[in-house]
């Protein structure tokens, strides 16, 4: 018993003294720290936007509308009087659900796809490559765009055939469900190719070999030895994903066929304020979120540098 409590006891250093090896080498790049803050802002915004926003992001006041910052409303008001800051901090948590739902889902099906092509070679690599060519004949945006354009209005219209979902579809969250859609549906190809590449460098090591030869089974292989040694560049790739599903969700939004007004989003906000691009109001009204989303773009890549050198520190 007290030796497998050693055992146990030295397993908890080594781990602490891998994560501590791991942040030193992370926070040796400051411009990944500052991102890994932005991020961590980001996300408790988001979560926690009812208790931060000053308004309700649907409140208007028709008698203060485009003021510029003032205490009441420290970035002004929009057209229709509505707390600018209050729609920021509410579009935070739409990125919030977007970015990390879409990710999540492109990454899983790029993770599937990506091992089962590079593991079983063949008419399994052909199909699935080939699928992700396709794919990749089309820019990412344009094939998003033409999803979303498609499908958004019939899921609207059938979810609204269901009187239990009809608040479902009132609140927005139909909308986000089909960006959601559509992200993932373009996102996988990169992460496919990507996965499919560092399995057939794997394929060829000592210890998959090893494994083979003691008769373990594929899945196994692929869990316990393939997977593990390929998460260094699938975690970078998940971080700088997280950045593009941001900003393409926001081109969505921009072209009226993402998030759509009343609910707050980013890409939204520019597009609803794009008329005051000369206004004395502009540099909040406009250039703010605008800003907001590259600061976002810039820290996720900031992230994913930083653990691109954590993880491959050779």
């Amino acid at each position: 018993m007290a030796r497998a409590q050693s055992v146990v006891e030295v397993e908890k250093v080594e781990q602490r003294r891998r994560w501590w090896e791991f942040w030193r080498r992370f926070s040796r790049n400051k411009l990944a720290v500052v991102g890994l803050v932005v991020v961590f802002t980001m996300f408790f915004t988001g979560i926690f936007a009812p208790w931060l926003a000053p308004y309700s992001y649907t409140d208007q006041n028709l008698d203060a509308v485009e003021q510029m910052p003032s205490l009441a409303h420290p970035l002004g008001t929009d057209e229709l009087g509505r707390d600018q800051l209050s729609r920021v901090i509410w579009g935070a948590r739409t990125a919030v659900i977007i970015a990390p739902t879409a990710t999540f889902f492109g990454v899983s099906l790029g993770l599937l796809f990506g091992l089962l092509a590079g593991y079983y070679r063949g008419w399994v690599e052909t199909v699935i490559m080939r699928l992700a060519d396709i794919l990749f004949a089309f820019p990412g945006i344009l094939l998003a765009i033409l999803i979303a354009a498609t499908v958004q209005g019939r899921i609207e219209a059938w979810l609204k055939g269901f009187e239990a979902l009809e608040g479902f579809v009132k609140a927005g969250f139909a909308q986000v469900l089909v960006v959601i859609v559509a992200l993932s549906a373009v996102g996988w190809p990169g992460m496919a190719r990507l996965v499919r590449g560092q399995v057939l460098s794997l394929r060829e090591e000592q210890f998959v070999e090893a494994a083979w030869a003691i008769g373990a089974r594929p899945w196994r292989v692929i869990r316990h030895h393939i997977l593990p040694n390929a998460m260094a560049p699938i975690v970078v790739s998940i971080s700088m994903s997280m950045g593009g599903a941001i900003v393409a969700e926001a081109g969505l939004s921009f072209m009226g066929i993402g998030i759509r007004p009343p609910t707050p989003s980013w890409g939204a906000l520019i597009i609803d304020n794009y008329s005051f691009w000369r206004s004395p109001a502009a540099p909040v009204l406009l250039w703010l979120p605008a800003l907001i989303v590259g600061a976002m773009v810039a820290a996720f890549n900031f992230v994913g540098d930083g653990l691109n050198e954590a993880l491959s520190p050779g």
